[in-house]
């Protein structure tokens, strides 16, 4: 019945229900495959024509979440990073805890002067002799591209901010790149215009090897928004804090406590972020 029924995209596309691609979402969470093979029975149960992928995901999550909390932190991965907002700074801080992780040392929100005009970088990073302008699109909500106008204004902004550098004696025997990072998407042109000229892309699934959500996957760094056990106050609190990563509060309950989670509480959300930290080393990426 369910290859059967046409779903609804947040773009408002229409396609085919796919059970595999539920089954791999659920699988890359964690889930055995008993839980795997429930959760879809249940969920083909409750399919309609034109049901909202929203609202199959909600019912998955939900099920998942009964089940067990970490695996439905990890689903939740994507909308988590969507509630980092509604400004973009604590997605520029998550994504320099992210290069900081791999050897990087970065620097958030800087003013770089270039040749022309003076820019202000999302974020500023360096490895070995090699320094990359950093720059991060953020989008909260699903269905949205970075089309091509994007990186062709990046690649202005890096250009410019090069050729300043270029000048600079402990730049010139460094190289320079720029990158765009997004938590969503990019069209194919954009990915075509930034290949093109040496921009680095790194979009939700783009590249297959390296991408965002592969990245944090490997790293083990998710955000505290992926966390079913705390409310939506309690997180708003934590980000206001510059606290970004669920491995931040994993071992330190003075944070908990200093946003308000009652003490009854504390110990289920410190467990839940402990086993969502370890699940990058017990589950194997797709």
């Amino acid at each position: 019945m369910g290859n059967d029924i046409f779903i609804t995209k947040a773009s408002g596309e229409k396609s085919k229900y796919s059970e595999n691609k539920i089954r791999t979402s659920l699988q890359r969470a964690g889930a055995s495959k008993e839980q795997v093979d429930s959760i879809i029975e249940q969920i083909s149960s409750k399919l309609y024509e034109g049901i909202t992928t929203k609202k199959i995901y909600q019912l998955a999550f939900k099920l998942l979440r009964e089940g067990s909390r970490h695996m439905a932190a990890r689903y939740h991965l994507k909308q988590a990073i969507m509630e980092l907002g509604p400004s973009g700074y604590p997605f520029e801080k998550y994504i320099a805890e992210i290069l900081n992780r791999q050897g990087y040392q970065t620097q958030v929100g800087e003013f770089v002067q270039g040749s022309c005009v003076n820019h202000e970088v999302d974020v500023i990073a360096k490895k070995n002799n090699h320094v990359f302008m950093i720059e991060c699109k953020y989008h909260n909500q699903r269905g949205i591209f970075c089309d091509v106008k994007i990186p062709l204004y990046i690649q202005a902004r890096f250009k410019d901010v090069e050729s300043a550098w270029l000048k600079l004696p402990d730049h010139i025997s460094k190289t320079h790149q720029g990158w765009v990072v997004t938590n969503t998407r990019f069209s194919g042109d954009a990915i075509q215009y930034g290949t093109c000229v040496g921009l680095n892309l790194v979009g939700w699934d783009y590249p297959i090897k390296g991408s965002l959500k592969d990245q944090i996957d490997t790293l083990g760094l998710y955000p505290i928004t992926c966390l079913t056990s705390l409310t939506k106050v309690e997180k708003q609190r934590l980000l206001d804090k510059k606290i970004v990563l669920c491995n931040e509060i994993s071992n330190n309950e003075r944070l908990l406590d200093s946003v308000g989670v009652k003490l009854a509480r504390i110990s289920t959300v410190m467990k839940e972020a402990q086993q969502l930290c370890k699940l990058s080393t017990s589950v194997p990426n797709d």
